[in-house]
C-alpha cells in the first residue's frame, strides 16, 4: 500500500466518525487517533532509509490509542475498521507490536487518566497549546450553608435528599434532616456520590457516607479506580473515621467529606469544563445554581438572627442543651476565625440556632478547605455586604439584639 493509499484510507475513517447529521461522535475518539497518525506521516518520504522505522512507530502509536478507546468505541463500524486496517499495515511494513511509538503523539505523550492532559482540557485546533484549565470550588457545612461554583454564599433548608453536582463524570447528592425542632435549619447526614465510568481509566464507582460511617473505600470495597498502577481514582483517608479525600485525577477533582459532632460537610474541586458537562435535564444542581428561591433561609445573602425561644432540641440529639448569647456564640466563634467574614457570621448563626458547639470546628474546617482547594487565594474570604451572599452586620444580623440578650433560656 503506497502512501496516497495509506493518507486516503485515513481521510475516509476522518469522515466516516461523523454521523448523518453532520455531528461529531465525540464518546468514541477514533477520528483523533486517525487525525494523529495522518499528522505523523504526511510527511514521511518512503524513499528514505528511515521511513518504516517511522511509519512502524506511528502504527504503534495509532494501535496503542485505538486500544484506549476500546471501550467507547465497542459497536463503532468506524473503530473497528481502523484496528484491522493498522493490523494489516503492520503485517505488510513486517512492524512488531512491540516497540517505541512517535514521541510527537499527543495521545502517547499525555496520559488520557491524568486531566492536565486530557483531550477535553487541552486540545485546540491546530494543535495549539491552551491556557491551564479553570478551576472551580463548591462546598457544604454547617446548618446547612452553601457555597456555589460561582462564589455565592447562601443557607438553606433543603430537607432530604438533593443534588449538589449532576454531570457527565460525577454526581453528588447529599441527604439532610432539621438539627432542632422549631427552625428551618437542618444538617447533612448523608452524602453519596458516584464517579461515572470513563474510558480505561475507571469503571463506576459509588461512595457513600452517613453520620458514624465514614468509610475509607467505595461500596464495592475497593479503595480505588483504574488499572494496574494507575490509580486515576483512588480514596485517601485521613483521620479513620472523621475525614476522607477522593482524588479522581481522570477528571482533575478533589473531595474532602468530614465528620464533625453528628453532621458531614463536603467540599469538591472541579474543572470549569467538567463542571458545566451536564445536559439539560440535569440543571438542578445547588453547587452550580444554588438553592431554589423557596429552600432560603437568608435573605440574598443576609441571615436572620434565630428565634430563640422558638427552638427545641430534636428528639434524641445528643448535643448538650445549652445555651448562647449573641456575645458568648461570637466570643466561641472569634475563638477559631479571627477573620469577620462569612464563615465566622455562619458559625455565630449555627451556635445560636443550634447550641451545638461543633458547627464551630465545621465552620472552621471549612474555611480550611478553601484554602486548600480554592484556586484563587483572593476569593477565600466572603465579607459581609460583598456582592453574592454575606451577612449585613450592621443591620440584619444585629436586628433584635436586645431580644437575643433577653431570651436567655432556650432548648428547655
Amino acid at each position: 500500500m503506497t502512501m496516497k493509499a495509506v493518507e486516503e484510507r485515513a481521510v475516509k475513517l476522518q469522515f466516516a466518525c461523523w454521523d448523518g447529521d453532520g455531528q461529531l461522535q465525540t464518546s468514541c475518539r477514533i477520528q483523533k487517533c486517525t487525525t494523529d497518525f495522518v499528522s505523523l506521516t504526511s510527511h514521511l518520504n518512503s524513499a528514505l532509509e528511515s521511513f518504516d522505522l517511522e511509519f512502524c512507530k506511528a502504527l504503534r502509536a495509532y494501535s496503542a490509542c485505538t486500544y484506549r478507546n476500546s471501550k467507547v468505541c465497542r459497536g463503532n463500524l468506524v473503530y473497528h475498521s481502523a484496528v484491522l486496517g493498522i493490523s494489516d499495515l503492520m503485517s505488510q511494513r513486517n512492524c512488531s507490536k512491540d516497540g517505541p511509538t512517535s514521541s510527537s503523539n499527543p495521545e502517547v505523550t499525555h496520559d488520557p487518566c491524568n486531566y492536565s492532559g486530557h483531550p477535553e482540557a487541552r486540545e485546540h485546533q491546530g494543535g495549539e497549546k491552551t491556557a491551564p484549565p479553570t478551576y472551580l470550588f463548591c462546598s457544604l457545612f454547617g446548618d446547612p450553608h452553601l457555597r456555589t461554583f460561582k462564589d455565592h454564599f447562601q443557607t438553606c433548608k433543603v430537607e432530604g435528599a438533593w443534588p449538589l453536582i449532576d454531570n457527565n463524570y460525577l454526581s453528588v447528592q447529599v441527604t439532610n434532616v432539621p438539627v432542632v425542632a422549631g427552625s428551618r435549619a437542618t444538617a447533612t447526614n448523608k452524602i453519596t456520590i458516584i464517579f461515572k465510568s470513563y474510558q480505561d481509566c475507571t469503571d463506576q464507582k459509588v461512595y457513600q457516607a452517613v453520620t458514624d460511617d465514614l468509610p475509607a473505600a467505595f461500596v464495592d470495597g475497593t479503595t480505588s479506580g483504574g488499572d494496574g498502577n494507575t490509580k486515576s481514582l483512588r480514596i485517601v483517608e485521613k483521620v479513620s473515621g472523621k475525614y476522607v479525600e477522593m482524588h479522581a485525577g481522570y477528571i482533575g477533582t478533589t473531595v474532602y467529606i468530614r465528620q464533625l459532632g453528628h453532621y458531614l460537610t463536603l467540599a469538591i474541586r472541579m474543572p470549569q469544563e467538567v463542571v458545566m458537562a451536564y445536559e439539560e435535564s440535569q440543571d438542578l444542581q445547588l453547587c452550580v445554581n444554588g438553592c431554589p428561591s423557596s429552600e432560603r433561609i437568608d435573605d440574598s445573602g443576609h441571615l436572620p438572627l434565630p428565634v430563640m425561644s422558638h427552638l427545641l432540641p430534636q428528639h434524641g440529639s445528643a448535643h448538650p442543651q445549652s445555651v448562647y448569647t449573641l456575645e458568648t456564640a461570637t466570643t466561641k466563634c472569634h475563638e477559631k476565625m479571627l477573620l469577620k467574614d462569612i464563615y465566622f457570621y455562619s458559625c455565630v448563626f449555627d451556635l445560636l440556632t443550634t447550641g451545638d458547639a461543633n458547627f464551630t470546628a465545621a465552620a472552621h474546617s471549612a474555611l480550611q478547605d478553601v484554602e486548600s482547594l480554592h484556586p484563587r487565594k483572593e476569593h477565600w474570604h466572603i465579607f459581609p455586604n460583598s456582592e453574592g451572599g454575606g451577612v449585613d452586620k450592621g443591620s440584619k444580623f444585629f436586628v433584635g439584639l436586645g431580644l437575643v440578650c433577653l431570651i436567655l433560656v432556650a432548648f428547655l
